[in-house]
């Protein structure tokens, strides 16, 4: 029987590791790049930054236009 994943502890994770984990999906984009695969670029790229903005300041602490303060 597979668990569901938790998705607290999988966001807590990921917000301790989103560095790394962002440089790691940028490589890939870049090696995507480089074997001619744009579009499987983009998707990487585009990846990172959702991840990176649901890392980042919450809302609530955002300035009016959405930029972290």
């Amino acid at each position: 029987m597979t668990e569901r994943p938790n998705p607290e502890a999988l966001g807590r994770v990921a917000a301790e590791h989103l560095g790394p984990i962002l440089y790691a999906l940028e490589v890939c984009a870049m090696e995507m790049v480089d074997a001619g695969r744009e579009e499987d670029a983009r998707y990487f790229r585009d990846l990172a930054r959702l991840l990176s903005r649901a890392g980042g300041t919450p809302p609530s602490e955002a300035d009016p236009e959405g930029r972290p303060t």
